[in-house]
């Protein structure tokens, strides 16, 4: 039996093409889902919001019972988000050196 950990691993980097026809990728639905909860709120909620607000809906719910799932799709957000942040980050460094080159062309015209 996998352990909790490698089950969350599969969660959200093996998701199987039926879920995404499904759900759509987990990263985008988690984005849409932030737009969506701030329509709702009339207030800004990132995406980080998002991820934070249902890791903390797993560990209430836990907090109740014991019920694996809980941990399970707790462990699997904070996976998602961990990612999410880093690909953000890769995203972030890449626009910056993207500028610097365009801003040394036009210094060197």
């Amino acid at each position: 039996m996998k352990s909790i950990l490698q089950q969350a691993h599969d969660i959200v980097f093996e998701r199987n093409e039926e879920k995404e026809r499904m759900y759509g990728p987990f990263q985008e639905g988690m984005e849409q889902s932030a737009r969506i909860a701030s329509e709702l709120c009339r207030k800004e909620i990132t995406t980080t919001d998002m991820y934070n607000c249902l890791i903390a809906l797993k560990l209430s719910r836990a907090s109740w019972n014991y019920k694996e799932d809980n941990y399970l799709d707790c462990v699997a957000y904070m996976a998602s988000l961990n990612d999410y942040l880093k690909n953000k980050q890769t995203e972030k460094n890449e626009d910056q050196i993207s500028e610097g080159r365009k801003a040394s062309k036009s210094r060197n015209k």
